[in-house]
């Protein structure tokens, strides 16, 4: 294979793409919830629980957050068959991995050049996803396969092999991407037990894994200084500094031989207070005491609802433990973080508590049986278990509660494509500024400016039909130097007699645009229609707009 070709994963439907409608997100003040006062002074309000389906959430998001997620965490249905309370996750291969594929394509889009993606996966699907994400994110952008141990008793019924852990694929958006430093345990700090007039510091071993055929300027003799001895390295093991090296750590105090004086073999001093940093080095091996463990996340979950049954609606909820190395590993405070298949609402816990900003997008009612009752008790500081000894939590913050919008059109009962009724004026001008582009920023100071693309540049949304004269006058408020696109119903006259606006119909504007009146997307097989050749809309011959205007 040449070095241009590419590998690729390949399955039936691939080249299937949907063209998904960008929606407007609105708000609920009744499911909002905040904090009564500040606790801190970078408590976060700004924080999105968002409920709908996730790949219509991801596209809603896009236009305003593309380049601004730093971590984002998914726990993506596994794919094994089994069916959940919430999720039934026994979707087919190929179905499974185009929407993935969908899902992951955005996500990217979404990430900001200094961030990465971290998705929990188990052996079904992992080393498939591994391929589709090398294709996504390019292969050059894999960080890493973190394998976590899930388990720490062995299921001693099992027919086969007992699985004990789970992936963590990691990918960054770009080389920019770096990743933080582990702080340093209890236990790594108690290696540091000894102390002399420099400081505390630990012995550490003097030789390396090289021999005297690889490494002969590492082969040669130390002088033990109390004895008068000469020690010389193993010819397999020779040691680790050259000779120049050596004598300035003799000079400089770093060689340590025992407590007595009198070891046989020089040691290492690492001083604690000279370490480059306060930090240990992520590996790829998280065991449950590092990282906890499912049966720790099932307690979580139920310590915070108060309620069993509640929390064992999930089978295999993630731990507080694992979401806060990967926060710790791939954010900082005060960034964002995004997790699209929200679950229980571990994610936005562990970021709240680690002082992270969040996004989350669930489907299920859980959404408001599970995650809103744990995410106020999380602002309220009462909940206490997971994380929050070890970060000191004390409650604070809050989050918006968001619901995507209904599709902004709908087939009448001729079968033509008319808004949607339940959209209002101020929805329908945000809706159209997305599908076209412009950031939805109405104006107090003229009726017409709905939105801008650029500081000259402006959209007006309008149900009317416009006639000759109402387009002069918007012709001579907009003036020259400006550029005004006027979105209405019908108008009358000529299109191009007004230099500075552009006229289009709605919805005849936007009928090719996207998939209108497709609300699930969701990777539960049972909401999966039945794969079908796209269908061809309609031609729109005039009939009736949302408000009952005859179209031109």
């Amino acid at each position: 294979m040449s070095n241009k070709q590419k590998l690729e994963l390949t399955w039936i439907g691939k080249d299937i793409r949907p063209k998904l409608e960008p929606r407007i997100l609105l708000g609920d003040p009744e499911k909002s919830y905040h904090a009564k006062h500040r606790v801190t002074s970078t408590d976060s309000f700004d924080n999105q629980l968002i409920f709908g389906d996730n790949l219509l959430a991801l596209r809603a998001l896009e236009q305003d957050y593309a380049g601004k997620v730093k971590c984002v965490f998914i726990d993506p249905p596994y794919n094994t068959g089994s069916a959940f309370a919430h999720y039934d996750d026994g979707v087919e291969h190929s179905i499974w991995l185009s929407l993935m594929r969908d899902r992951l394509e955005i996500i990217r889009r979404l990430l900001s050049e200094d961030g990465s993606l971290w998705i929990t996966i188990d052996d079904n699907e992992a080393h498939y996803l591994k391929v589709l994400c090398d294709e996504v994110f390019g292969r050059a952008n894999f960080v890493a396969n973190v394998v976590w141990q899930k388990k720490y008793a062995v299921a001693n019924d099992h027919k086969t092999i007992a699985p004990m852990h789970d992936h963590l694929l990691v990918y960054r958006k770009t080389e920019s991407w770096k990743r933080n430093l582990i702080p340093r345990t209890e236990e790594k700090d108690r290696q540091y037990k000894y102390e002399d007039e420099k400081g505390v510091f630990r012995p550490d071993n003097y030789t390396c894994s090289k021999s005297v055929e690889e490494r002969p300027n590492l082969y040669y003799a130390i002088m033990q200084p109390n004895t008068g001895e000469e020690i010389w390295p193993s010819k397999t093991r020779v040691w680790s500094y050259s000779k120049d090296e050596h004598l300035r750590h003799v000079a400089e105090g770093f060689i340590y031989w025992g407590k007595d004086g009198l070891g046989k073999t020089p040691s290492f001093k690492r001083y604690k207070h000279l370490l480059r940093n306060q930090g240990v080095v992520p590996q790829t091996l998280w065991s449950h005491e590092y990282a906890s463990h499912t049966d720790a996340a099932r307690k979580e979950v139920r310590a915070v609802l108060g309620s069993s049954s509640l929390a064992d609606d999930f089978i295999t909820p993630k731990p507080e433990g694992l979401i806060q190395r990967v926060m710790e590993i791939g954010s900082n405070p005060g960034d964002l973080v995004l997790d699209s298949f929200a679950g229980s609402g571990t994610t936005g816990a562990v970021a709240h508590k680690m002082g992270r900003r969040w996004i989350m997008i669930e489907l299920g009612e859980h959404c408001h049986t599970h995650i809103i009752p744990r995410l106020k008790k999380v602002i309220d500081g009462e909940d206490q278990g997971g994380i929050s000894q070890a970060v000191n939590w004390q409650g604070g913050g809050g989050f918006r509660y968001y619901r995507l919008a209904p599709s902004l059109l709908q087939q009448d009962r001729w079968g033509q494509w008319v808004s949607n009724k339940e959209y209002n004026a101020e929805m329908l001008a945000a809706a159209i500024c997305k599908l076209e582009g412009f950031t939805y920023a109405p104006s107090d100071a003229h009726y017409w400016q709905h939105g801008t693309s650029t500081e000259n540049d402006f959209i007006y949304v309008t149900t009317q039909t416009l006639n000759a004269d109402q387009l002069q006058a918007l012709s001579d408020e907009v003036g020259e130097g400006r550029s005004l696109l006027v979105c209405c119903a019908a108008y009358r006259g000529s299109a191009d007699r007004f230099p500075n606006l552009t006229l289009k119909k709605i919805p005849k504007m936007v009928l090719s645009k996207c998939e209108w009146g497709h609300d699930d997307y969701s990777l539960n097989v049972e909401n999966l229609p039945m794969q079908q050749k796209p269908k061809a809309m309609p031609p729109r011959q005039g009939g009736l707009f949302s408000n009952g205007e005859e179209q031109a």
